[in-house]
């Protein structure tokens, strides 16, 4: 498509392009995305609900859009897409359509064509803002009008808009099971089929069963938790405290999500219930509602940390790991009072990165161990979560 364009930031600051997505107008707060792959997982990570991702990498679309690399059940989660170059002719054996195909399919507002480096520098200076994205309204001034009028995503609960409707029971990765009845224990469960040889250290270990709270959780979070021993059962965000003590898991995880972490009340609060009566593990908004739940404070950054390359040292092994993340707020460890330690730190900005509580079982990182997309040199905190469990 060639289709005229516009992109108005809430500064007032225009780009010109061309639309190669759907036809129409959309809203959000504008951030970047450093990755140089992995496009497809981006647009599906429900973390970036009420987001206009812009690609830092200059050609988006060389291998199309595949049917195994969806980060989420419900297709793409950003308001809109910025690339600066779109290739519409995807080349690679798993491509089953291209990316703006895929996106009119799931009618993404997109814009092409515009400096994408201009752009990011400029986020950069001036933060994160609110922003527009038009092919039907190309009038510089009304749309800075429109985006001047909306309040932001900070006055929205966006993790309504992501969660699941009803639990599920997990049955991709590792390990295949028969979907067990809520309450049942993780000794009563029984593994079906074991696939990889190489892992057969888990093989030898009881099935754990975890309750994940689907704040946006991402699906590799789930394959990850599988793949370490885990029997996984995701519930609504909403879902009672009391509700998830009756199910009798051995641990509980708070997943990933968008938005401000101080508009999910209600996360915060059943999280409070289940502090020090189960072990407790939170991956990045999960991080933050923990941090609210043991009345801590949170901040935002100026432009967030999103993509696949920001170093962040582990405090507990000395090792330097190159994360995945995608988060615009932190937790202000300091203001927790003592009851936790810092366990990681961003070495971009000195940001936290995770936490562990002096006494009680519980622990969380701000960056996604899970990847997906980014490398996975993260991965092993998922078997650090078992361990803790196991050590009671």
């Amino acid at each position: 498509m060639s289709n005229r364009a516009l992109l108005i930031l809430s500064d007032g600051v225009v780009f010109e392009g061309r639309g190669f997505g759907c036809e129409g107008e959309t809203a959000g707060e504008v951030v970047f995305n450093t990755s140089m792959t992995g496009y497809q997982e981006i647009l599906t990570d429900p973390s970036y609900k009420g987001q206009i991702v812009t690609m830092t990498y200059p050609q988006i679309g060389n291998y199309g859009i595949n049917t195994d690399d969806i980060e989420s059940l419900y297709g793409p989660r950003v308001e809109g897409f910025i690339v600066k170059e779109y290739i519409d002719f995807p080349s690679n054996w798993r491509a089953s359509q291209s990316l703006g195909q895929y996106l009119r399919d799931n009618k993404i507002v997109c814009i092409q064509g515009i400096d994408t480096r201009a752009l990011t520098r400029h986020l950069r200076d001036y933060g994160a803002q609110m922003g527009i994205i038009s092919t039907v309204d190309l009038n510089p001034w009304s749309l800075l009008e429109k985006i001047k009028k909306h309040p932001g995503i900070s006055a929205f609960d966006l993790v309504k808009d992501v969660t699941t409707k009803e639990a599920y029971a997990w049955e991709e990765g590792v390990w295949k099971w028969k979907p067990a009845n809520a309450g049942v224990r993780s000794e009563e469960l029984k593994v079906k089929s074991y696939e990889d040889e190489n892992l057969s250290h888990i093989a030898h270990h009881p099935l754990l069963s975890v309750i994940v709270y689907d704040f946006g959780v991402k699906f590799n979070i789930l394959r990850n938790l599988t793949e370490t021993g885990f029997h996984v059962t995701v519930v609504p965000a909403q879902t009672p405290a009391e509700a998830v003590l009756e199910m009798n898991p051995d641990g509980v995880i708070l997943s990933n999500g968008p938005g401000d972490p101080q508009t999910v009340t209600y996360a915060i609060g059943n999280t409070k219930k289940l502090i020090g009566k189960k072990p407790i593990f939170g991956i990045c908004l999960g991080h933050q509602i923990l941090g609210l739940a043991m009345d801590g404070r949170t901040y935002k950054l100026k432009f967030g940390h999103h993509g696949g390359n920001h170093p962040v040292k582990d405090l507990l092994t000395e090792r330097v790991e190159i994360t995945s993340q995608n988060h615009n707020y932190c937790v202000d460890i300091k203001s927790l009072g003592g009851q936790v330690r810092l366990t990681h730190t961003n070495l971009y900005d000195g940001t936290e990165e995770g936490m562990q509580h002096a006494e009680l079982p519980l622990f969380s990182v701000q960056h996604h161990p899970e990847a997906g997309p980014g490398p996975n040199d993260s991965a092993h905190i998922f078997k650090r979560f078992r361990e803790m469990m196991e050590r009671g």
